[in-house]
């Protein structure tokens, strides 16, 4: 089970699971609810209206983490993705929490903010730019299935890097 947490204004889970599915890779994909107002209205929808905003958004927000945390909890690889252009408060405590439960964690982002990701790349087993990468990994971890090089002629394996039959 992979659990894709992150923003929700691209359509990066889709291009994973289209690439899951083209390799047929024996990948189980979960997520937090991605409709943004079907997630803030969650508890009114189910429990009835409040009066008041706070205690409203403090009803959804412990709905929205039953979901979080047994899915998250679940998983055996997380994948969370962070986007230059919202604030992604939810993105950053799954990472946090992915990493606190020993999960095997893989960050998705631009590399223009690879800087302030800093410290959340640093608990990061894998960190990439483009969902392909993502699937890559996936099919790498699952099946043994390698792609092309990324650097495609330029790519020196490690062998010959380090005089080849003395890798040591």
């Amino acid at each position: 089970r992979v659990y894709l947490s992150g923003e929700i204004h691209t359509d990066w889970r889709e291009r994973i699971a289209a690439g899951v599915a083209e390799h047929k890779l024996p990948v189980e994909l979960t997520s937090p609810n991605t409709s943004h107002e079907d997630s803030d209205d969650c508890a009114a929808i189910i429990l009835g209206m409040e009066e008041k905003r706070p205690n409203w958004d403090g009803i959804g927000a412990r709905m929205n983490a039953i979901r979080t945390k047994t899915l998250l909890s679940d998983a055996d690889i997380v994948v969370v993705r962070f986007g230059e252009k919202y604030r992604q408060w939810n993105a950053a405590f799954d990472a946090g929490y992915a990493a606190a439960l020993g999960k095997p964690l893989v960050t998705l982002h631009p590399p223009s903010i690879g800087h302030p990701m800093k410290e959340v790349n640093a608990a990061a087993m894998a960190v990439c730019e483009e969902p392909e990468q993502v699937v890559q990994i996936l099919a790498y971890t699952t099946t043994g299935a390698l792609p092309p090089p990324k650097d495609g002629d330029a790519f020196v394996p490690i062998a010959d890097r380090l005089r080849k039959g003395k890798p040591n």
